[in-house]
């Protein structure tokens, strides 16, 4: 599927957030502060990103689905096919 996703834009708003957290746990090294804070900044980090991914995931198996069910058998095919190599990165 070439279309970009219609959740790029959700993606795109939680990565930024991972990005604001690594800013401030770079920030929080430099300052030398508890390793509890930053390990608890890094989760958030870990969140965002896991959320970004779910997030593109599901739009794109909806959006293969459909369509694929759109377009017939052979379609459908293909998209469990695509279904299959995604769970890879799951």
């Amino acid at each position: 599927m070439t279309d970009p996703s219609t959740a790029y834009p959700d993606v795109t708003k939680r990565l930024k957030r991972a990005q604001g957290h690594l800013k401030s746990i770079l920030a929080m090294l430099d300052d030398k502060r508890a390793p509890l804070e930053i390990v608890q900044q890094l989760q958030a980090v870990e969140k965002a990103v896991a959320n970004a991914k779910r997030s593109l995931v599901h739009d794109h198996i909806g959006r293969s689905l459909q369509g694929a069910a759109q377009r017939g058998e052979a379609a459908s095919s293909a998209a469990v096919q695509e279904m299959k190599e995604l769970t890879k990165y799951l």
